[in-house]
């Protein structure tokens, strides 16, 4: 347990160090539409790649609390495992950002997610729908062994196209974590907005659980 603590911490720090850091340092933007929009897509898809091959054998790479949740209501872990899984992975997170801001020296800009348009419930029902592809694609990726070797690949291509998608809408976020960290150091409508960005993964999470559990899983998953 002690390891896929570290192991989730460690996963989700690079998250969000490279991946929320190539938003800051490619100066994303969606209006218009930028080159650093692209490569932060591309970061966040290759930092799921890389910790998939690294850590994936030890906590199965979810450093994300909503596929934690999926997992563990689709029976994968256990109710302490998952709350490891989340101390560890808001923790990650956290430490993430702090260095992030250190470096680059502003605090106010850490790849934070934002309502769209001011709007909480446009905002709700994106990262909803993003969350809940997300999650659906790795529990029906993850469930099959002969699917094994290419599971990363395949949850890190996910990850860029609904960024591609998401990140003109909020930012993208489809992991309460990911969120936390840059939010609770930039403050202000971050911050203001966080609950937005934590219920909402959780939300979108839950639903591809029960979309797996009711129309994909079959008995010869694990074969």
């Amino acid at each position: 347990m002690v390891k896929k603590f570290f192991a989730e911490f460690i996963g989700t720090f690079v998250l969000v160090l490279f991946a929320c850091g190539a938003a800051v340092v490619t100066g994303c933007s969606s209006d218009p539409v930028s080159i650093g929009y692209i490569l932060t897509a591309l970061a966040f898809g290759l930092v799921i790649v890389a910790m998939a091959y690294s850590i994936g054998n030890v906590s199965g790479c979810h450093i994300n609390p909503a596929v934690s949740l999926g997992v563990l209501l689709t029976g994968g872990m256990n109710i302490k495992e998952f709350f490891v899984y989340i101390i560890a992975q808001f923790a990650g997170a956290t430490a993430g950002a702090a260095v992030l801001g250190f470096l680059t020296g502003d605090f106010s800009s850490l790849g934070q997610n934002g309502l769209f348009n001011g709007d909480i419930v446009k905002s709700l029902i994106i990262e909803v729908i993003l969350t809940c592809v997300f999650v659906l694609v790795i529990l029906g990726v993850t469930s099959k062994k002969k699917y094994e070797k290419c599971a990363g690949l395949v949850i890190g291509f996910t990850l860029t196209l609904v960024h591609i998608f998401g990140i003109h809408f909020t930012g993208t976020s489809v992991n309460p974590a990911r969120s936390f960290g840059p939010a609770i150091f930039a403050g202000g409508d971050a911050l203001s907005s966080l609950w937005v960005f934590i219920l909402a993964p959780l939300v979108g999470g839950a639903l591809a659980a029960g979309i797996y559990t009711l129309v994909i899983k079959t008995k010869k998953d694990a074969e």
